[in-house]
């Protein structure tokens, strides 16, 4: 059983929690701007953040628009593409954190702030120092540390941060790996790129340390390959079950759902199951959350769009329990 929650417009990656009894959702909001299609997603051209909330059943209860909650214009050090978002709680505040591109053509996190899970949320003047590439997850854990997981591949930036190394295909210098989309040329046996993740501060505005880089783990407990249909590509997302911490993601190329396992919010995490098979359109992003009794992956396709794949439209669907016991 599945359900597209909100046909009335086109949104995509979302980041779902639970605040009070109420299911929150918090994706990104696609449009049309003609934008030509180019492989650093110069398409995706999202500009605001809306908040949809529903309660009861996901795949049966009304879903409320309460409009727009931050907007590109309102960020100082922003200039556009607004992509994912996510929420936390903590003390009575909530905190928006998001990734957006600087007048430079960057990528960084940013952090906005509201009293109410519905917003409006108020940005700060400077992104978060230390940050990079996109599609950040607030998770908070058991202790009420809040910790951040992001990174992309290609359009998103995260090979930019690798470590150099030259690397050649068919004997040309392709130079320095944080010029390159080194994803796309490391031989398939070399290690894959990893996501990231650093706790947050107390005030949740800043990153508390130096981010790590998240280890996901094959069958032996080796580090994932390049060449694997499972290694990282984007959209992290991080949830605990029964004192284990669930990091699942996308693989990008082979268009994958794909959770992992592990003791702690650092890992590593030992590979698990693909969650999701490809949807229509290219990009898979989404999250996963327990609520009225049972879990449930929100995701998002371009099915309602034709597979235009800049215009995506979110979806939920219920998950098998026992893949948490």
């Amino acid at each position: 059983m599945t359900r597209y929650l909100f046909p009335d417009d086109y949104m995509a990656d979302p980041s779902v929690h639970v605040f009070g009894n109420r299911l929150y959702i918090y994706p990104s909001h696609d449009r049309e701007t003609g934008a030509a299609f180019d492989d650093d997603g110069g398409h995706f051209q999202m500009r605001d953040y809306h908040v949809l909330s529903l309660s009861g059943n996901p795949l049966e209860a009304p879903v409320t628009d309460h409009g727009i909650i931050l907007d590109v214009d309102q960020v100082p050090w922003a200039e556009k593409q607004m992509w994912d978002n996510d929420v936390v709680e903590k003390n009575g505040r909530y905190y928006l954190i998001f990734s957006a591109k600087d007048y430079n053509g960057v990528f960084h996190l940013g952090v906005a702030i509201s009293d109410r899970p519905e917003g409006p949320f108020i940005p700060q003047t400077h992104p978060i120092r230390g940050s990079f590439s996109i599609d950040p997850c607030a998770f908070k854990d058991d202790d009420g540390e809040v910790y951040c997981y992001f990174g992309g591949l290609w359009g998103g930036q995260l090979q930019w941060y690798q470590s150099p190394q030259k690397l050649t295909k068919g004997g040309i210098d392709l130079g320095p790996a944080p010029d390159r989309k080194t994803q796309l040329f490391c031989p398939p046996d070399a290690p894959a790129l990893p996501s990231y993740v650093a706790r947050m501060s107390d005030d949740v505005l800043q990153f508390a340390e130096a981010p790590r880089p998240v280890v996901i783990l094959d069958a032996d407990g080796e580090p994932l390959k390049a060449g694997d249909p499972h290694r990282f590509f984007e959209a992290s997302w991080m949830h605990k079950a029964g004192g284990r911490y669930y990091f699942s993601y996308s693989t990008g190329d082979s268009h994958l759902l794909c959770l992992s396992v592990g003791d702690n919010p650092y890992g590593p995490f030992r590979f698990q199951c693909e969650l999701l098979q490809p949807v229509v359109g290219w990009t898979t992003h989404h999250s996963i959350i327990q609520y009225e009794g049972r879990w449930w992956l929100f995701h998002h396709d371009s099915e309602p769009s034709n597979g235009i794949t800049h215009l995506r439209s979110l979806k939920v669907m219920p998950l098998d329990d026992k893949l948490f016991e």
